[in-house]
């Protein structure tokens, strides 16, 4: 397990604890939240300084697979959810394509991306917004439910931070 500079030592205690004496996200490759919860973490692709579920109360359902790019941040509460029912009195899980979330996006606290959302690079994700629809270009500001655009990001102005980061 990578430790991280920016958590303290008692994360990781408390990470043991929950995980390794009481099974809860055991299959979990990366220190988590012991609040969160991530179903099917073998499904998650993640980029560098990605650690989903790091945040207080995050919830992924990667059963049909999440990805997540470089130095995205994920908020507290967040709900990530890959998989649908497909009617009300059949509950097994309708086909879906993998959630993507590009590079260097914010999801802000009790945000909820459902399934075959894309959001390009520099999306930033309302506190409270519901993601039903790919805003796959990117460099955006979603807010409302359902997501829509508020604002547009300067594109020079992002991709300056980005190469200032390597």
């Amino acid at each position: 397990m990578h430790l991280r500079e920016d958590m303290p030592f008692s994360f990781y205690v408390i990470d043991f604890l929950f995980r390794k004496l009481l099974r809860q996200n055991v299959r979990v490759k990366w220190a988590i939240h012991h609040t969160s919860t991530i179903k099917c973490p073998e499904m998650v692709t993640r980029g560098k300084q990605v650690y989903p579920g790091d945040s207080p109360n995050v919830y992924i359902n990667a059963l049909h697979g999440v990805s997540v790019g470089d130095y995205t941040n994920i908020g507290p509460h967040v709900s990530i959810i890959s998989a649908n029912h497909n009617a009300i009195n059949n509950h097994s899980f309708d086909e879906a394509q993998p959630i993507r979330i590009g590079k260097h996006c914010w999801l802000g606290s009790h945000a909820v991306v459902l399934p075959n959302v894309v959001l390009g690079d520099f999306t930033i994700v309302g506190a409270g917004c519901v993601v039903t629809k790919s805003f796959p270009e990117g460099y955006c500001v979603l807010a409302g439910n359902p997501a829509r655009i508020i604002k547009l990001l300067n594109r020079e102005a992002c991709e300056q931070f980005a190469s200032s980061r390597k």
